[in-house]
């Protein structure tokens, strides 16, 4: 009886031994709850690095099928500081006095302008920019390079502004310099510091195209008109700008020029539109030196050759670097810097008289003179338009009948050529506006 409970006694503790052993085993086989919350932890806090997922994902794509041809998609240029400009980085205006090549962070299409003010060229810029701003369809960039003393009175009247208005626009300041040569020779040249555009392909090294224009310019249409005809160059082409002249027997140019020029009756640099990057990666042929020197190296030796022959300075010598590189030039139609030499000596820009004036150009000052009011008519009824006003009744009608006064002088006998391309700009703007409010809202 005892041998035999001793034997159920050891098979008991041989299956209890079995048993344990063979849960302990399983077990020891799985990992704990724990570490497995903790996996799975980590892997949802990976969905939140998209970079660290998506070439794992392409991988297993790869291994489970095969790949699929990429779609095509069309997207628009994005420009970055060397695409068409610095783009916009605030909602407001802000000025960046003193810093060349400043940069501006968020990716959006914007157009780049650039003017050299100096003396009393304040109320002409402003009243430039402004006009500008009224039809422009894309943000603007303005560069404007000024003495210091205007520096605060710009950002002064650019900060009485509306909200509104300010936010469609970004602007730098910068002081008047001139990388070779002496400054205060290229300051005097022809006008105070008109010489500083010849130094924008220079200083503004990560602008890729710019739209240079005098103070004395006014737009009666989008800039955006006058940036597309940088997609009109051909391969060779970097720069555009207008004949300073229509006839040639009554040009300046053809008649009084003592150095070579642009064709027949060479180019006004009022309005000049410029493809900076390929400017400095040209070397331009001259009459100095058989291998060609960058614009940069040109620009003082040009203007020592030549500075006892030349009358307008800086358009002199453009008008010489393109005499000998013609095909590095585009020219645009004269509505696009129209000056009162298109009408004092009879009407001559053909394209102004059947489209209207599409960048208004006065020089000779006659926006501060009786000699063309005309010209004078335009200038202030832009100067007193209140912004965010209704441009038909604020603008144009006043502009209208302003005009009345001045059908009897040399440029004001035609009021369509200064009238009809404005106007069919507001009416743009305005069914533009009237589209937008009317229009259903999405279902």
């Amino acid at each position: 009886m005892r041998i035999h409970c001793k034997i159920v006694a050891i098979a008991v503790c041989f299956g209890v031994f079995l048993l344990l052993y063979f849960f302990g085993g399983n077990a020891a086989d799985e990992p704990p709850l724990k570490e497995v919350a903790n996996v799975k932890e980590k892997h949802f806090q990976s969905f939140n690095h998209i970079e660290d997922i998506a070439p794992a994902k392409e991988a297993k794509q790869t291994n489970e099928e095969p790949q699929k041809p990429p779609k095509l998609i069309r997207k628009e240029p994005k420009l970055s500081s060397r695409g068409g400009g610095n783009v916009i980085a605030k909602t407001r205006q802000k000025s960046e006095v003193g810093r060349p090549g400043s940069k501006v962070t968020q990716a959006e299409d914007v157009m780049h302008l650039a003017v050299v003010a100096c003396g009393n060229r304040l109320d002409e810029t402003l009243n430039m920019v402004k006009s500008a701003l009224l039809f422009s369809i894309k943000k603007i960039k303005f560069h404007i390079f000024a003495e210091e003393d205007l520096a605060e009175q710009f950002e002064k009247g650019f900060s009485q502004w509306p909200q509104k208005v300010s936010s469609r626009f970004h602007y730098s300041i910068y002081p008047i310099t001139f990388s070779v040569g002496n400054a205060d020779e290229w300051k005097k040249l022809f006008k105070p510091c008109a010489a500083q555009r010849l130094f924008l392909p220079v200083i503004l090294k990560d602008v890729d195209s710019l739209l240079y224009v005098d103070t004395d310019v006014l737009f009666l249409r989008p800039m955006d008109d006058i940036w597309k005809f940088l997609k009109a160059f051909n391969s060779t082409q970097l720069a555009a700008m207008a004949p300073e002249h229509e006839i040639p027997k009554i040009g300046w140019y053809s008649r009084f020029a003592r150095h070579p020029f642009y064709g027949v009756t060479g180019v006004n640099s009022g309005v000049m539109l410029m493809n900076l990057t390929r400017i400095r990666s040209t070397l331009f042929r001259n009459s100095m030196i058989a291998s060609g020197l960058s614009w940069e190296n040109l620009l003082h030796p040009l203007y020592q050759k030549y500075k006892n022959h030349i009358t307008w300075g800086d358009q002199d010598l453009l008008n010489i670097i393109f005499h000998y590189n013609p095909e590095c030039l585009y020219i645009f139609p004269c509505q696009w810097n129209y000056r009162p030499d298109h009408c004092m000596y009879g009407s001559n820009c053909k394209a102004a008289e059947e489209e209207g004036v599409s960048i208004l150009h006065g020089n000779r000052g006659v926006y501060h003179d009786d000699k063309q009011p005309a010209f004078r008519v335009v200038y202030d009824a832009i100067r007193e338009y209140p912004f965010e006003e209704n441009l038909f009744q604020s603008l144009f009608y006043p502009l209208q009948t302003k005009f009345l006064d001045t059908v009897n002088t040399l440029c004001g006998r035609i009021p369509q050529v200064f009238l009809k391309q404005i106007e069919k700009t507001m009416r743009a703007v305005y069914e533009k506006k009237v589209v937008r409010r009317v229009r259903p809202p999405h279902e």
